[in-house]
């Protein structure tokens, strides 16, 4: 163990936390990948005893499937022990770092807030005020407004009623000045 004095190694229990027994195999190959493992857990999530406990899950998994899928007495059904699973480890960390909470910092929020793009209630006003200037508006009208809102250019909208691009655009700017003359706005 001289040689081994520099690395810190720790010992994964026989069990994981929901009392699952790990297969003995199982278990040396976790704790040959168990540095591997810890390196990249902590990196993405940050605690050591998550990324243990994941690890001894992950393990408590994989020895379950050996011992369903594998008669007694006949080799693994696993080429590759550690690969198979460091691979359902990583499996298993993604999942927990997609389930786990971003944390917003109450300035990030504040920065949020003052957008223009980032006010529910003026949005929702906005969406009011038009719907209510197009209702006044004929079908023509309201088409153009539908294309324009959709990301089509005036030369395409013009296209649809055989009107130029000018033309077209100049029709519904006309509408709206009528529909705001008639909402007094």
């Amino acid at each position: 163990m001289a040689a081994e004095g520099s690395r810190n190694f720790f010992r994964l229990n026989a069990v994981d936390r929901r009392g699952r027994k790990i297969d003995p195999a199982v278990l040396e190959a976790a704790e040959a990948i168990y540095s591997r493992a810890l390196d990249h857990g902590v990196r993405l999530l940050g605690d050591p005893a998550v990324v243990t406990t994941a690890l001894e899950e992950v393990a408590a998994t994989v020895s379950m499937v050996i011992k369903t899928k594998d008669p007694p007495g006949d080799p693994l059904p696993i080429r590759d022990l550690r690969h198979y699973l460091f691979r359902a480890f990583l499996r298993q960390i993604d999942h927990l770092k997609r389930k786990e909470l971003a944390a917003v910092g109450l300035t990030e929020v504040a920065k949020l807030a003052n957008q223009p793009w980032a006010n529910p209630f003026e949005q929702f006003e906005h969406k009011l005020l038009l719907d209510e200037c197009l209702a006044i508006c004929d079908s023509v009208t309201q088409d153009m407004a539908s294309r324009r809102m959709h990301g089509f250019t005036w030369e395409e909208i013009g296209r649809a009623y055989d009107l130029s691009a000018h033309a077209a655009e100049s029709r519904f700017s006309h509408a709206l000045r009528q529909a705001r003359k008639r909402l007094k706005i």
